[in-house]
C-alpha cells in the first residue's frame, strides 16, 4: 500500500458548504444571515462577555478577574533564618538590612518578619513588622523587638491595635 492509495472511509468526509454562491446553492442572496441587522453584517456580533451595557460578571464578583483590592498591604518579607548572619544584640533595621542585600535599597513598602527558620542569636528588631510566632522566637533566643510599628497578624492583614 503507497501513501496515495489512502483515502476515507465512504460518508466520512462532506463536501464544504458554499455560502453565497448564487440560488442554485440553496444559500444564496442573504446567505443564511437574515435580513438586514448588526448580525448579518461583516464583522458583525459582540464580544461574549458583553451584557448589554450592564456590569459584566467579571466585574461584579471580586474573587474573579477585574477586582484588585487598592486597600492591601504589600509587604517586603524578611524570614527569620536570614537574620543568622548578624552577630549577637546588633540591631536590625531597615538600614542594616539594605545594607545586608536582604531588602532592596529604596523599597518603600513596609518590612515584615515570619518566623520561617530558627534565630540562634539575641537581636534587638527594630521598625519591623512581624508575625506573633515570629515574635516568639526572638524572645525565646534573648532578643526584643523595639519600636515596633502597629502589629499585623499571620495572613498579613493589619490588625486591630486596641485589643
Amino acid at each position: 500500500m503507497k501513501l496515495e492509495d489512502l483515502q476515507p472511509n465512504p460518508g466520512m468526509h462532506r463536501k464544504k458548504r458554499r455560502i453565497g454562491r448564487g440560488y442554485g446553492s440553496g444559500r444564496g442572496k442573504t446567505a443564511g444571515r437574515g435580513t438586514k441587522g448588526q448580525l448579518a453584517r461583516t464583522g458583525g456580533g459582540w464580544n461574549p462577555r458583553f451584557e448589554g451595557g450592564q456590569t459584566p460578571l467579571h466585574l461584579r464578583l471580586p474573587r474573579r478577574r477585574g477586582f484588585k483590592n487598592f486597600f492591601r498591604v504589600e509587604y517586603e518579607i524578611i524570614k527569620l533564618e536570614d537574620l543568622n548572619q548578624f552577630e549577637a544584640d546588633t540591631m536590625v533595621d531597615r538600614a542594616l538590612l539594605e545594607r545586608a542585600g536582604l531588602v532592596r535599597a529604596g523599597d518603600s513598602r513596609p518590612l515584615k518578619l515570619l518566623a520561617n527558620g530558627e534565630v540562634e542569636k539575641a537581636l534587638r528588631i527594630d521598625g519591623l513588622h512581624y508575625t506573633e510566632s515570629a515574635r516568639a522566637k526572638i524572645e525565646a533566643a534573648g532578643g526584643t523587638i523595639i519600636g515596633a510599628p502597629a502589629r499585623s497578624t499571620e495572613d498579613g492583614t493589619a490588625g486591630d491595635t486596641d485589643a
